[in-house]
C-alpha cells in the first residue's frame, strides 16, 4: 500500500507541475491574466479552488485508505502477508516475475553463441514492453483503418490545402480591414495595373464630365499640369476627394466611393500629370513640386503601367 500510495503522489506532483514545464519564454503568465477581465479571473479563481479542494480529498482519501489497510491487516494477520491488488497488477502486467537464475535453468535460458566470453541469455520480455508492442499494434490498425480504409480521417495534404484556405481567408480579412481604413493620412500612391486601372474607370464614369477624359479641365481644374489649388499629393488629392470642394460645386465622394477606391482614383489623376490633353485649362493654383516618392512627370512617361491606363 506504501508503493501504491507513493505512485498516488508521484502522478499528483506531476500533474501539477505540467503547467511549469509547458511554460516557454513566448508565455507571459503575468500578460495573460492583465488581459483577463473580471469575471475571466473570477472563473479562474473558482476552477483553482475546485482543483484544489480535489486533490486535497484525493490526498485524504489516500491516506484513509493506507489507515484502514493498516487496521484491517492488525485484525487479520493471516492476511497481512498476502499481496495487495497493486503488487499483483504490477507483478502481472508491468515488472513480471523478476527472480535469480542459475544452474540448470540459466543452461535453458543461454543462448547457442557468446561473444568475449558474454552470453545471452534467452529471457521473456517484461510485460510493460510487450504491452507497449501490443498498443503500437493497435494504434497502427487503427490508424490505417481510419486514414486510409475509412478515409474518415485527413491526410497530411489535405491538412497543409486546409491550413492554406484558411491562411488565405485571414489574409484577405486583414486586407479588408487594412484598405477599409485608408485615409488622407494613411493613403498611398498605388501604381500597380489593377489599382490604376479600377481608378481609370472610376474617373471616366465619376470626374471626365467635370475634369475632361484626359484630364484637360473643364469646368473643373486641370489635372495634367503642375499646378493645383489643393496640393498636388496624393494626400492631397484623397483629402480633395473624400470631402470635396463645395464651394467649387465638388460633392464629396466618401458616401459613394470605398476608400480603396479613392485612392485608386487618386493614383490615377497624379499619373495624368505631365500628359498632354486635346484641351488643357489655363493653370489654377500654385505649382506643386513632388517629392521623391511621388510620380513626377518624368517617372508618369516612363511608368509602362501609367502609360496603359492613360
Amino acid at each position: 500500500m506504501k508503493k501504491f500510495k507513493a505512485f498516488i503522489l508521484f502522478m499528483v506532483g506531476m500533474a501539477t507541475s505540467l503547467p511549469t514545464f509547458a511554460q516557454t519564454s513566448d508565455f507571459n503568465w503575468v500578460a495573460k491574466l492583465q488581459e483577463m477581465d473580471g469575471n475571466q479571473v473570477t472563473l479562474l479563481v473558482i476552477l483553482a479552488v475546485i482543483l484544489g479542494v480535489i486533490l486535497l480529498l484525493l490526498i485524504l482519501m489516500i491516506y484513509l485508505m493506507s489507515f484502514m489497510v493498516s487496521v484491517f491487516k492488525k485484525q487479520n494477520p493471516e492476511l497481512a502477508a498476502q499481496p495487495s491488488w497493486w503488487d499483483e497488477f504490477k507483478l502481472k502486467y508491468i515488472t513480471g516475475k523478476m527472480k535469480p537464475v542459475g544452474g540448470k535453468e540459466e543452461k535453458d535460458l543461454m543462448m547457442d553463441h557468446s561473444y568475449d566470453g558474454i552470453v545471452e541469455l534467452d529471457n521473456h520480455m517484461p510485460p510493460w514492453l510487450a504491452n507497449v508492442f501490443y498498443i503500437t499494434i493497435a494504434f497502427g490498425v487503427i490508424y490505417f483503418t481510419y486514414f486510409t480504409v475509412l478515409g474518415l480521417g485527413k491526410t497530411q495534404i489535405e491538412e497543409y490545402e486546409e491550413e492554406l484556405r484558411i491562411a488565405s481567408i485571414e489574409a484577405e480579412k486583414r486586407s479588408a480591414l487594412a484598405l477599409s481604413s485608408i485615409d488622407e493620412n494613411s493613403v498611398v500612391f498605388d501604381n500597380s495595373t489593377a489599382a490604376l486601372n479600377s481608378g481609370k474607370s472610376i474617373f471616366e464614369a465619376n470626374c471626365a464630365a467635370c475634369h475632361a477624359a484626359d484630364g484637360g479641365g473643364g469646368v473643373g481644374p486641370n489635372l495634367t499640369d503642375e499646378y493645383w489649388i489643393h496640393g498636388g499629393s496624393i494626400n492631397d488629392v484623397f483629402k480633395v476627394v473624400k470631402y470635396g470642394v463645395v464651394a467649387k460645386g465638388m460633392i464629396p465622394w466618401q458616401d459613394q466611393l470605398s476608400p480603396e477606391e479613392m485612392q485608386n482614383v487618386s493614383s490615377y489623376i497624379l499619373t495624368l500629370v505631365g500628359t498632354s490633353p486635346a484641351n488643357p485649362k489655363a493653370p489654377e493654383g500654385e505649382k506643386y513640386e513632388p517629392v521623391a516618392e511621388e510620380p513626377s512627370e518624368a517617372t508618369a512617361e516612363a511608368d509602362p503601367e501609367a502609360e496603359n491606363a492613360d
